[in-house]
């Protein structure tokens, strides 16, 4: 158990920044994070050790994120009259929003291993050579595939500002 804390202690920060930029909501990542944990201590004897244990726990966390996404799809709104008040600067909040959901959703279009080595690379920032390494290729690899994938998401955002959604 003491290492499991240990564990928890190190890796915990990781797995938070990964889940807050992947939901772009911090209350929920802390909710995800805790509850990826959770379910590491039950599966950590199934952990084969094939990959960085960060890995490991970002990609729970990632199923966890994704499930209650799925979830919450399935939920009934509440009527308008039920609705909180808006918030002060809510247009400029939205567009904030609306940009980080734009990004999200190209990320998530891409191919592999560009999404994959993106999503290390910005999301959990870890650093080429490691990225490299679970793919069994060099840092130079992963670098290059970091930027073409970067590249792909400034062409689709760029169609998109110009109005070609199918480019």
């Amino acid at each position: 158990m003491k290492d499991f804390e240990t564990l928890y202690r190190l890796y915990f920060p990781d797995v938070f920044r990964y889940v807050c930029r992947l939901s772009g909501d911090s209350v929920l990542a802390e909710e995800i994070t805790a509850e990826t944990f959770f379910r590491a201590l039950t599966a950590v004897k199934d952990f084969r050790g094939d990959c960085d244990i960060r890995i490991w726990l970002c990609q729970i966390a990632k199923n966890i994120y994704f499930s209650g996404r799925k979830e919450r799809s399935r939920t009934v709104p509440l009527p308008a009259e039920e609705l909180p008040a808006e918030i002060p600067d809510a247009e400029e909040f939205l567009a904030e929003k609306s940009d980080a959901s734009l990004i999200r959703r190209l990320v998530h279009e891409l191919d592999e291993p560009y999404k994959e080595v993106f999503m290390l690379r910005v999301f959990m920032e870890t650093d080429f050579k490691t990225i490299g390494g679970l793919f069994g290729r060099s840092a130079n690899w992963a670098c290059v595939i970091y930027h073409r994938a970067k590249n792909k998401i400034i062409e689709r955002i760029e169609a998109i500002g110009k109005g070609d959604e199918t480019k």
